[in-house]
């Protein structure tokens, strides 16, 4: 498909799993009748600022071969997915083999409601913010041990990351040399850093990649001691931001042009002109 709509969505989650299902499956409906073929949705979509034993009992796991979920949640995604004809990409938690910590996965549902694909968060985020939060994400989550290959789509080539990883240009190139054409971070950016670097480093990965940026964001406070920034935002090869969601719910949409892409990795080839002899 050389032209294809997508919506980015941010919304403010709270601790009820099918409060955030209902939030969810409503902004599907939106995506969808403005003719997206895929929506975006945040990190922690599932649910955001429970307790950590509360987290725990709320989880399910993710059948690495077969695919199949077992949850309120991502049944409920992949049902609304289905009867929509829609894809989606979106975060969750999911139980890992341990007892005292999850996972913090990254889901790509497509049409047909069957999902395609799942990555677990690989950098985690442990950080005590000046003037802002201590969060120490490894205290309560497992790290994924691997980047996982770029997903055929509708839209093109979908290279998965989560949040804190759009720090990383290293994932972001090792993926784009893999055939991405889409790179995607649900996330839950905090406001400081928010304020400071989200749009400047979505924009970044997009030029030095040459790939659709795509960002859905928690937005607003989920609790006492959490608040996310938003501002979701799509942003092209060239490092325009195309679409963005304004303040509270939104969903953002626009076009994924192949024939953009095209053009602007073959007039300015940096993938071929990086110098991997001398670093790596």
């Amino acid at each position: 498909m050389q032209t294809a709509k997508i919506a980015v969505a941010q919304f403010c989650g709270g601790p009820s799993v099918s409060m955030n299902l209902s939030t969810c499956t409503r902004l599907m409906r939106m995506a969808s009748s403005q003719g997206a073929k895929l929506v975006f949705f945040p990190e922690a979509s599932d649910f955001i600022g429970n307790p950590p034993e509360e987290a725990l009992t709320l989880v399910s796991p993710i059948n690495d071969s077969t695919k199949e979920v077992d949850g309120e949640f991502l049944k409920g995604i992949c049902k609304e997915a289905k009867e929509l004809g829609i894809g989606c990409s979106i975060g969750v938690h999911e139980q890992s083999p341990f007892k005292d910590r999850l996972y913090n996965t990254h889901v790509l549902i497509n049409a047909q409601g069957e999902i395609t694909s799942t990555y677990r968060k690989i950098h985690l985020f442990d950080v005590d913010i000046a003037n802002g939060p201590r969060l120490m994400e490894s205290s309560n989550t497992v790290a994924g041990d691997r980047i996982v290959p770029p997903v055929s789509t509708p839209i093109g080539k979908i290279g998965l990351g989560i949040c804190y990883d759009l720090r990383f240009p290293e994932m972001a190139l090792a993926l784009r040399k893999q055939g991405a054409e889409v790179l995607t971070y649900p996330s839950a950016f905090t406001i400081k850093t928010g304020e400071a670097h989200w749009e400047v480093l979505l924009r970044s990965r997009a030029i030095e990649t040459q790939c659709y940026v795509v960002a859905a964001a928690q937005v607003g406070r989920h609790s006492e001691k959490r608040v996310s920034y938003g501002h979701a935002m799509i942003v092209d090869p060239w490092g325009v931001v195309c679409a963005r969601c304004g303040d509270g719910e939104d969903i953002a949409v626009a076009e994924v042009n192949q024939s953009t892409l095209e053009r602007i990795r073959s007039e300015m080839p940096v993938l071929g002109h990086r110098r991997d002899d001398i670093f790596s």
